[in-house]
């Protein structure tokens, strides 16, 4: 904006905008671009919530309708395009009934080292370590086929057939081993 008011304010006016321009040109040149892919982060926690949802049977679009969501918006959070806010990720958790941590576990190595990024520059957190929601869990039993599985089997309504099933099927695995005191 040019002022015309007298030759000595026009020249201050004028030098004000210039150097406004200069410090900002400058503060925007210090601050990274954000990338246009999405942070891996993001990507394993929609990664969870997909798990999640494919444990429960649950379709992107009954996820969506019980979040007030279009099935695409689930699909992008769970790709990691878009991120999920905190008020966002808490109602997930809720329909999916599972705790907010269980979105974070299982990190890939190194993952949860890496510095958090801020408006005060890369930092390192001081949360503690807190034992996973899934310790001790038989990764089996995170695996779609289990699940499929387990819903075939109880969709046999007869409960003798089902029990003979149960036999059939604890007869065909190996024994297992015995525990062993360590």
């Amino acid at each position: 904006m040019e002022f015309y008011c007298c030759e000595r304010g026009f020249d201050y006016n004028r030098r004000h905008v210039l150097e406004l321009n200069l410090l900002m040109s400058e503060e925007t040149t210090e601050r990274p671009e954000r990338e246009s892919r999405p942070s891996p982060i993001d990507v394993h926690v929609g990664s969870r919530i997909r798990l999640r949802r494919t444990l429960l049977g649950m379709s992107q679009e009954r996820l969506g309708d019980a979040l007030g969501l279009t099935f695409q918006q689930v699909q992008k959070y769970e790709r990691g395009v878009n991120r999920v806010g905190a008020s966002r990720l808490f109602d997930i958790s809720r329909v999916l009934d599972v705790p907010i941590s269980f979105f974070f576990e299982d990190m890939p190595e190194g993952m949860d080292a890496t510095p958090i990024s801020g408006p005060r520059g890369r930092m390192y957190g001081f949360a503690e370590a807190q034992e996973p929601f899934s310790n001790g869990v038989d990764e089996n039993l995170t695996k779609r086929e289990t699940l499929e599985l387990v819903r075939a089997y109880y969709r046999i309504t007869d409960p003798a057939v089902r029990k003979r099933m149960f036999d059939l099927m604890k007869s065909l695995a190996p024994a297992e081993a015995p525990f062993e005191a360590s």
